[in-house]
């Protein structure tokens, strides 16, 4: 008899639908059951016979003596992972005519098999109950601890089951078991946008702070230079406390990235903050852009609508750091394998920190750097000029003294004060681009054809950026950059224009590319 029942196969941070189809029937030669996966399945699939039929003697019921084939359909499609145990096991049953097979269609299962019967957790399943919903399914069978997750995805009923026979008695109309109902937007404003790290934990460092004010309201890249123990990294892990809050798209954007890469926590629903990602230095190319014969997300795609962390930058290795070039201009990446192409959101602030020196004290103001100079100068040109050239604002952090650190009546504005001031920016140029029909929430997205329309200056701006650019010997892509974040600067302020002192500020912000840094 055959039966088909529904399941869902990830590609990218989507999901397409596949059909499981099980056709019991036919001799055996001899003793011997034959059975036959067939539709593209990896040895997960396959080995999941022997977990499907220990699942199924936990259940009571008979596993059957005939010919066995499951095709997975659609057969060009690569199908991999154990998820598909559930729905090929419920096949069985229903082929076999153990289950009533007549309301399979309106029910999509997914979940791995455990040897007694318990369904364990899969990942994916947020763009897996979004494809369901557009391909007209009402129901979803899932992990228990899946179910939050898929449940935030309205008009789909989603049954969060343990064992195989929750679902035996839930498809036979024997369990009063309930979908389990999340109220998406309420969800989304619970202690949405809650850090434990503040900006008034910070000492002094007033320079650097308005450096990350600026990158907040613009979303521009930061790179740190100075010395260890300075408050590079301290910093930067604030960064994401003055970001505006998660939009209720870009929440399902980052939660559907982690769920595909099996990130989320059990009983976990939608991610409410921002993400802050920060690999080691041992990362791989395709740890960091992501990867794998079926490729996941890396951490460039796993920051997206956060921060991405570089810490030590010059320790990394050269060819990890050149795959950010594509991702910082396109705020994308693109996997390319011999049998598909996945696109990954990679729309993030690169922040990077570094020592100015392998030993870390050149221009201390205590300290002597035991140095050489081509010691200094292999160790900066670790560092490409194409990959400075897409951080906007350079920064060199200096030591706090100790009547900083000890002065416990200072106090410079909250996390949430500074916030109030970005969001306020960033609301100015959702506005400005609406009028030119972008879809783009910050300056740094801007496309390089409507710069000189955004970003106008005088004559006096003109004769400094022309000052800056010969001295500097900028690039042309460093000259759209510091318009960029003069325009920020200015929308920080609530001018209408680009005024000098804006412009002064974006340059000062290029200091690694004055002749002889470090020097």
């Amino acid at each position: 008899m055959l039966v088909k029942t529904h399941a869902g196969a990830v590609q990218g941070v989507d999901s397409i639908p596949i059909t499981i189809e099980v056709n019991v029937g036919g001799n055996i030669v001899g003793n011997k059951i034959t059975y036959y996966f067939v539709g593209l399945p990896d040895n997960a699939i396959r080995e999941g016979y022997q977990r499907i039929e220990s699942a199924i003697h936990s259940l009571g019921c008979r596993m059957p003596r005939q010919k066995i084939v499951v095709n997975m359909a659609p057969a060009n499609i690569r199908k991999e992972g154990s998820s598909y145990d559930l729905p090929i096991a419920v096949g069985i049953l229903a082929s076999t005519g153990q289950i009533s097979p007549d309301f399979l269609d309106d029910y999509l299962l997914m979940g791995e098999l455990a040897l007694d019967g318990e369904i364990r957790p899969i990942r994916g399943v947020l763009p897996i109950a979004i494809m369901a919903r557009k391909q007209g399914i009402k129901k979803l069978i899932l992990p228990r601890q899946n179910a939050r997750e898929a449940a935030i995805v309205d008009r789909v009923d989603v049954y969060g089951v343990s064992t195989l026979r929750d679902v035996y008695d839930l498809l036979q109309g024997e369990s009063t078991a309930e979908p389990i109902r999340v109220n998406t937007r309420e969800e989304f404003s619970y202690e949405n946008n809650k850090y434990a790290a503040d900006f008034r934990d910070v000492r002094g460092q007033e320079n650097i702070k308005r450096a990350f004010q600026l990158a907040a309201a613009g979303g521009h890249n930061v790179i740190l230079i100075g010395p260890p123990g300075a408050g590079k990294t301290m910093l930067a892990k604030r960064l994401p406390t003055i970001l505006p809050p998660l939009t209720l798209h870009e929440a399902l954007e980052t939660t559907k990235i982690h769920s595909v890469a099996g990130l989320l926590d059990e009983d976990a629903s939608l991610i409410k903050i921002r993400p802050f990602r920060s690999p080691h230095h041992t990362i791989s190319d395709a740890a960091l852009v992501g990867g794998g014969s079926n490729p996941l997300p890396g951490e460039i795609s796993l920051s997206h609508n956060g921060v991405l962390f570089l810490d030590e930058l010059p320790e990394f290795r050269r060819s990890v750091l050149e795959v950010l070039r594509q991702p910082l201009e396109e705020r994308r990446i693109t996997i390319s394998r011999a049998r598909m192409t996945v696109d990954y959101p990679a729309s993030f602030i690169l922040v990077a920190s570094m020592n100015p020196c392998p030993c870390g004290y050149l221009n201390h103001p205590d300290k002597d750097c035991v140095c050489g100079q081509g010691a200094i100068q292999r160790y900066l040109n670790k560092i490409s000029g194409p990959l400075l050239d897409r951080i906007d604002i350079h920064v060199e952090v200096t030591p706090v003294s100790f009547d900083e650190i000890i002065d416990t009546e200072a106090t410079g504005q909250t996390s949430e004060q500074i916030a109030k001031q970005v969001v306020r920016a960033r609301e100015l140029q959702v506005s400005r681009f609406q009028e030119f029909g972008l879809d783009i929430r910050s300056n740094a997205e801007m496309p390089a054809r409507i710069v000189k329309r955004v970003c106008e200056i005088n004559k006096a701006g003109i004769t400094l950026l022309r000052t800056a650019m010969e001295k500097l010997q900028l690039s042309a892509r460093a000259y759209d950059r510091i318009l960029k974040v003069a325009r920020t600067a200015a929308d920080l302020d609530g001018s209408d224009e680009i005024q000098i002192g804006h412009l002064a500020e974006a340059i000062q912000y290029r200091s690694l590319d004055r002749e002889n840094w470090g020097s």
